[in-house]
């Protein structure tokens, strides 16, 4: 596993009620996640964003959520269960250089990528394999943490993800985060 991971310990911090004063999932979401709604979440962690995903898709949507980490999915799945949720979400465990969503191709309404693209080893692979995933028009929302990424960096994302056949739509404000709204073309 690649250094620059999130270590799975850390998951307990990031999956904390206390963030949500910060970093309301329901108001960062609510804009892009309807009923029904196939959703993909790369590096959930252990959960923080995808219970609000569960709730916004309904009983007749899911969230696939895939890391690299089994522990971070053990617990998400623990918080999903807790949650009456479990029927919604869907762990995969994914592969340290690919996501596999191979099954998922034209079939994604919308995907996540919060606080992870900057720890991938190939970016440009992991636009590529979610630019696969997505119906045509549907959104990919990429927020990074300011510490980690500056400007100039989310600039180089962007160009990856437009290499990959997306066009940007937006940069949504989300607090300590940089953040750029993703169609695919």
């Amino acid at each position: 596993m690649s250094s620059s991971v999130c270590p799975w310990w850390l998951g307990y911090a990031l999956a904390s009620p206390l963030r949500r004063v910060l970093q309301d999932p329901a108001a960062i979401l609510y804009p892009y996640v309807r009923r029904a709604m196939t959703v993909l979440e790369p590096g959930p962690g252990m959960g923080f964003f995808t219970i609000e995903l569960a709730w916004l898709v309904g009983s007749e949507g899911r969230v696939v959520a895939i890391d690299v980490q089994p522990k971070m999915l053990q617990a998400l799945r623990e918080r999903a269960s807790r949650a009456g949720l479990a029927e919604r979400v869907e762990t995969r465990l994914g592969e340290q250089d690919r996501l596999g969503t191979d099954v998922l191709a034209g079939k994604v309404d919308f995907a996540l990528a919060f606080a992870m693209v900057h720890e991938l080893p190939d970016q440009q692979r992991f636009f590529e394999e979610i630019h696969a995933t997505l119906k045509p028009g549907a959104k990919l929302l990429v927020a990074e943490p300011r510490m980690h990424v500056n400007a100039a960096k989310l600039e180089g994302t962007k160009r990856l993800a437009e290499k990959a056949g997306f066009r940007v739509v937006g940069e949504p404000k989300v607090r300590w985060s940089r953040t750029v709204l993703l169609e695919r073309a």
